[in-house]
């Protein structure tokens, strides 16, 4: 019982910490962007802060992750960020913003990251890896869906029908996402085992200088640690594609917006699904394996969208590869740190290589969206979307020609052992 509880908190803790930064916008934008005043591009600029705030404190994270308790971080972490919630409830302008924003960059991905990972890694222990990371990645989008269903109850319920309005309804919002992030820390604290780390921690700062020398070498050296960054990126890529199909949905298939909407949010319900039986097929066969498949998938289902040109001869196609490429993004990004184990980084250095392995891997959250928004918009309509697709299917290839090196580098590891 006590494991089932310790997983269940580093779920609910691992999604929660992102709510204040980013469910407040993604669910409730048109509110957000009313009560504060903004422009969509004004809140473009201040998600840029954040972007780049966390994706510098990857690696640094990594490094307290393999010295600090995943317990005393994540608990930290989630204190902090329900703080800021505080702040924001005061509604700042677009400076105030700005700085919030990267100090959340600071608070949800220097002191949790890396550790949430860490604590999974070791939950999962020898031979439920694929379980673990399907498990949480599955868990944080059924929290996701749960909480921002409470929060528009909330919403509804202060407000009415005028949701664009009202400072005050939507200020409950906020204190409710505050509130249950503190939760999230308490959550932490009492389940998460309070030992782990310990002697690192407690070490002479000339030793504990060493061995973050030798760690840091260690893990920079070690291409396998490089080949699962780059298969990140592909993945991550993968996932920020979703991101336009409302868009295609509209402008190539005829549907409504409303239609648009339901049809992204039904397919996205296959997150849990994809991601806890992608885990448990890495636990049968292996992680290198299964994420291959996802990639060729992929690659196919692109080019399929790439060539086929919806009608009403082949929208039940269309619609069938756009719901595979749903499922096995989700899929990916349920499993693509189950390869820690598998690629045999040392329990002590996976802080570090999470650091590494995530700085490189979420880079697409700077150049993605610029890249496809200039392809769609050179060519709007069919025509773009067949160069957006081309261009995914390429980076899913490149994801495979990754993976497969990485399996054969696997392979040479266990050969010379």
């Amino acid at each position: 019982m006590r494991r089932f509880l310790i997983l269940l908190s580093i779920i609910f803790a691992g999604e929660i910490v992102f709510s204040l930064p980013f469910h407040i916008t993604r669910f409730f934008r048109p509110t957000f962007l009313d009560v504060f005043a903004l422009s969509n591009t004004q809140l473009g600029d201040i998600f840029a802060v954040y972007g780049v705030i966390a994706t510098l404190a990857y690696f640094p994270g990594g490094l307290i992750a393999d010295r600090f308790a995943p317990r005393n971080l994540m608990a930290f972490s989630l204190l902090a960020t329900a703080l800021g919630g505080i702040y924001l409830y005061s509604v700042p302008g677009d400076l105030g913003l700005k700085l919030l924003f990267g100090y959340w960059g600071l608070t949800s991905i220097l002191f949790f990251w890396s550790a949430m990972i860490k604590a999974t890694r070791e939950w999962g222990a020898d031979n439920a890896q694929g379980l673990a990371f399907g498990l949480l990645d599955g868990g944080r989008g059924f929290v996701a869906s749960l909480f921002a269903s409470i929060a528009v109850l909330i919403l509804s319920l202060s407000v009415g029908t005028n949701l664009g309005n009202n400072a005050e309804g939507f200020g409950k919002v906020i204190l409710f996402y505050s509130l249950v992030t503190a939760l999230g820390a308490a959550a932490i604290w009492i389940f998460l085992p309070a030992n782990s780390n310990k002697p690192s921690a407690e070490m002479p700062i000339p030793e504990l200088a060493r061995q973050t020398s030798r760690t840091i070498l260690a893990v920079l050296t070690h291409l396998n640690v490089w080949l699962q960054g780059g298969i990140v990126i592909a993945a991550y890529c993968g996932y920020k594609a979703l991101d336009n199909y409302g868009i295609y949905a509209v402008e190539v298939m005829g549907m409504t917006q409303l239609e648009s909407a339901e049809f992204t949010t039904i397919a996205s319900y296959s997150r849990p699904i994809a991601a806890i039986a992608a885990g448990l097929l890495v636990d049968k066969y292996t992680g290198s394996g299964v994420i291959r498949v996802l990639f060729a998938v992929l690659a196919a289902a692109f080019l399929f969208l790439a060539a086929t040109d919806p009608s009403s001869q082949t929208i039940a196609l269309v619609t069938a590869n756009l719901f595979i490429t749903f499922v096995a993004v989700y899929a990916l990004r349920g499993v693509y740190f189950a390869l820690l184990q598998e690629s045999r980084v040392k329990l002590h250095s996976t802080g570090a290589a999470v650091g590494v392995i995530s700085f490189l891997g979420f880079t697409p959250d700077i150049f993605f969206a610029s890249i496809t928004g200039r392809i769609l918009d050179a060519n709007p309509g069919f025509v773009g979307f067949q160069h957006y697709f081309l261009a995914m299917a390429a980076v899913s290839i490149i994801g495979l020609v990754l993976a497969a090196i990485l399996v054969k580098q696997i392979r040479i590891a266990k050969g010379a052992n």
